[in-house]
């Protein structure tokens, strides 16, 4: 239903209890159009109420949603987790081969630098492809989680992600590629990736990069979105969340 036609059925509706007779449907078409003729600014009124009714449902349910998931999404012992000590939570579901998560990444670093009060936590999120895949499976086993943000930072400096890029990047950083491919293997990692997927389909996140600081989504590499966030979340009740 478009906006536009839920206003005039709002309308409609609101003339059909003002009224104490039934009125024929020509003449009460009639009678509608006239007064919106004569009154063209209550569309635009309406419009704007509808849509503001509209936005604060969905921003409920948004809430709604992420105080249902809270612990999945801050709090998963599996996940890599920078400045773990951090009072403020930030949240990104992110792919290695996704290209607005690469355009993001030197500021999530930045970010992660200047904010040790903040904990981020990566969310591993593939869903471009087979290197994908392995990159998100690779990224949990034990020997790349103690290189977390430096096996991050290479990965996302790669522009085209391949199995060769994966293993030059591990090895660059002293991880046995072979060791850690055999690694990925483990079911508990699977499972892990399968969870992710049902918590992003449950916040109804279907792209890369995503980000969730307390109680606001912000989808996309917003990251003045983000730093604002951060910024509100700071000066705010959610900087006692634990």
């Amino acid at each position: 239903m478009t906006p536009a036609f839920r206003i005039l059925a709002g309308l409609a509706a609101a003339l059909t209890l003002c009224a104490c007779q039934k009125t024929p449907d020509a003449a009460f078409g009639q009678k509608v159009r006239a007064y919106l003729m004569a009154h063209p600014e209550v569309i635009r009124e309406a419009a704007v109420k509808l849509n503001e009714r509209d936005r604060l449902a969905a921003q409920k349910a948004s809430t709604e949603s992420l105080d249902r998931y809270r612990q999945q999404l801050e709090r998963d012992p599996r996940d890599f987790v920078a400045n773990p000590g951090g009072r403020i939570t930030v949240v990104e579901f992110f792919d290695y081969r996704c290209g607005y998560c690469k355009l993001a990444a030197p500021e999530v670093l930045k970010l992660i630098e200047e904010n040790p009060d903040v904990r981020f936590v990566f969310k591993e999120f593939p869903i471009f492809g087979a290197v994908s895949d392995t990159a998100a499976k690779l990224a949990l086993t034990p020997a790349a989680k103690a290189k977390g943000l430096d096996l991050y930072r290479g990965w996302m400096t790669e522009k085209a992600l391949d199995d060769a890029a994966l293993d030059r990047r591990m090895t660059a950083l002293g991880i046995d590629p072979v060791a850690t491919r055999a690694a990925a293997q483990a079911p508990q990692i699977a499972r892990q990736l399968l969870d992710t997927r049902t918590l992003a389909s449950a916040l109804k996140i279907e792209g890369t990069p995503a980000f969730i600081v307390g109680e606001t989504m912000i989808p996309g590499a917003d990251m003045a979105a983000l730093r604002a966030a951060i910024a509100a979340a700071k000066a705010g009740p959610a900087k006692t969340r634990s």
